[in-house]
């Protein structure tokens, strides 16, 4: 609820692009490994990787390598090439390993992340790994689809932002931000508060990187709209009653903002994460006059979370990504895209972090307030969301 502009904040479920081959930043086609090939190419070695709990539980990372590499192939979903830098991302494992990476659905939702791994369950295309907002990665692990795994840096994630059996764990986040085309919006500045969105001169102008009832974005727009309206972490009534507000006056516009030619023309306010609401995350062109607001009050925020999948029919590639983005190296990428990568703290202290992408991190004021939800609010949010959404 990962152009994704839309994981579908993570994004809508109308959204959807064919499979597609990723090596060395092209999308291409390719033919993905047979299942029964998989299967021989793995009698071979010693240990079942599809149960390995930490690299160190089948010899190590070295080990982990040289059976990722046999398999050849990560399959991945709903990662969009400017979403928080994945595009940086998969190049650099494709590079790093020679492993070919299959992305299906770049445009997808954290909702579809979790219907094709039960949908394609048993296929040599079935999604190796996902990348989903809290309530989906809540419902991922009480629907026994993911299979635990504890990165090498497991201790640099905050205990809070992991389950603790390693059954998902969060990566990047950011703050809720207004994103304005002033191209559309002419002579009408960008609203500074989540008050002026409510002004008659922005009819037709608020809208949301996806559904709500499907993307993390759009949910957690509502929740930001929500903690500034008299609600809080466990209460986002507030929010849902003021896109009501804003939908019957007029003033919320119901395009699905999730794509640079959508944005472009029809999207005078998007409201989305700090990281994906720059012109450049938009892969907008020069031509159009972008600005971004960090609305006064009460910020934001929120992280996405990865999972390997029970299912995943290459286990070693999938356990092989993970370590790479949780490695230094993965991090930094994740941080020079504008995001918060989870071990950032971590990172800060022991002197790793870009310092020049750490700088150039989105401003967000009164930060002593900010509000981050955890998981089980989010999923309780949801849950209110999907029964009161209009």
């Amino acid at each position: 609820m990962r152009v994704r502009l839309s994981k579908l904040a993570r994004g809508s479920g109308s959204h959807r692009a064919s499979r597609a081959l990723f090596a060395v930043g092209a999308l291409g086609a390719a033919g993905a490994l047979a299942t029964g090939a998989l299967a021989s190419s793995m009698s071979s070695a010693s240990f079942n990787w599809s149960n390995a709990k930490s690299a160190a539980a089948g010899g190590g990372k070295k080990a982990l390598i040289k059976v990722a590499k046999k398999e050849g192939t990560l399959n991945v979903i709903a990662l969009p090439t400017n979403w928080a830098n994945y595009g940086a991302q998969l190049n650099t494992f494709h590079k790093l390993y020679g492993i070919k990476i299959h992305s299906d659905n770049p445009s997808g939702s954290s909702a579809q992340e979790i219907q094709a791994i039960k949908t394609s369950r048993g296929r040599s295309s079935a999604p190796d790994v996902v990348d989903v907002g809290g309530p989906f990665a809540s419902a991922g692990k009480s629907q026994h689809l993911f299979a635990p795994y504890k990165v090498k840096p497991w201790k640099n994630i905050p205990k809070n932002q992991k389950s603790a059996d390693g059954s998902y764990y969060q990566d990047y986040g950011g703050y809720i931000s207004f994103g304005c085309n002033m191209n559309l919006l002419g002579s009408t500045p960008c609203p500074t508060s989540w008050s002026a969105l409510k002004q008659s001169r922005y009819h037709n102008a608020v809208a949301l990187n996806g559904s709500p009832l499907s993307a993390n974005a759009a949910l957690s727009a509502v929740w930001a709209a929500a903690v500034n309206t008299g609600g809080s972490a466990k209460n986002i009534a507030p929010g849902v009653k003021f896109f009501q507000q804003l939908q019957s006056s007029g003033n919320f516009n119901s395009t699905d903002c999730n794509a640079a030619s959508v944005v472009a023309t029809s999207c005078p306010i998007t409201i989305n994460w700090d990281y994906l609401n720059t012109a450049k995350s938009w892969g907008l062109s020069g031509s159009t006059h972008w600005k971004v607001v960090d609305p006064k009050g009460i910020p934001f925020g929120g992280f996405y979370n990865q999972a390997v999948s029970k299912y995943a029919p290459h286990p070693a590639a999938a356990r092989l990504w993970q370590e790479f983005l949780y490695s230094v190296k993965g991090q930094n990428i994740w941080l020079k895209g504008g995001a918060r990568p989870v071990e950032l703290a971590a990172m800060v202290a022991a002197g790793t972090a870009n310092k020049a992408a750490y700088k150039a991190l989105p401003k967000v004021t009164n930060l002593s307030k900010a509000v981050v939800p955890t998981t089980a609010q989010s999923v309780a949010a949801s849950a209110y969301v999907t029964a009161n959404w209009h």
